[in-house]
């Protein structure tokens, strides 16, 4: 069932039955690059990040990280979501493609989705994310969805 939709695409909740799709992306090398390594290096760690991210998220929260697929053929491309980080103060909006769907405005789509659920339905008050310095792609994607720079933060290391 979809959160939301796009003239391209929709937005569903995941599940452990999307661990392949995961597996994939969680693995790309970008997606290690600027996100960071999950660990997940077979179907069963991709089912267990499933269960104790987005899963854990919507529980907890109401909102999450959702799988963004496309509306013509339903393929999986990438996830977009709301990400509540205990460092962070606000809710934040996080995304990732895989690469044969990126640089064709998919992202800015189901981000610009994202926000305005963050907004409309979830009342989130504040849109916030965080980039690596160097991921010029997202930076761009960023401030063509109105947002600016803040300030430099550090990541706690990762247990």
């Amino acid at each position: 069932m979809s959160i939301v939709k796009t003239d391209r695409l929709s937005l569903r909740k995941i599940d452990t039955d999307d661990a392949e799709f995961m597996l994939r992306l969680l693995n790309d090398p970008a997606f290690i690059q600027y996100v960071g390594d999950k660990k997940a290096r077979d179907l069963e760690s991709a089912k267990t990040y499933i269960l104790e991210g987005p899963v854990e998220s919507y529980q907890s929260y109401g909102y999450g990280l959702y799988l963004v697929e496309t509306i013509d053929n339903r393929a999986p491309i990438g996830i977009c979501g709301i990400l509540k980080r205990d460092f962070l103060d606000h809710a934040d909006i996080g995304f990732a493609l895989i690469p044969e769907y990126r640089e064709v405005g998919y992202a800015f789509e189901a981000a610009q989705a994202t926000i305005e659920l963050a907004r409309s339905e979830l009342k989130l008050p504040h849109n916030v994310a965080f980039t690596a310095a160097n991921n010029t792609s997202s930076i761009k994607l960023l401030e063509k969805l109105g947002m600016a720079f803040d300030r430099m933060i550090d990541l706690p290391a990762e247990g």
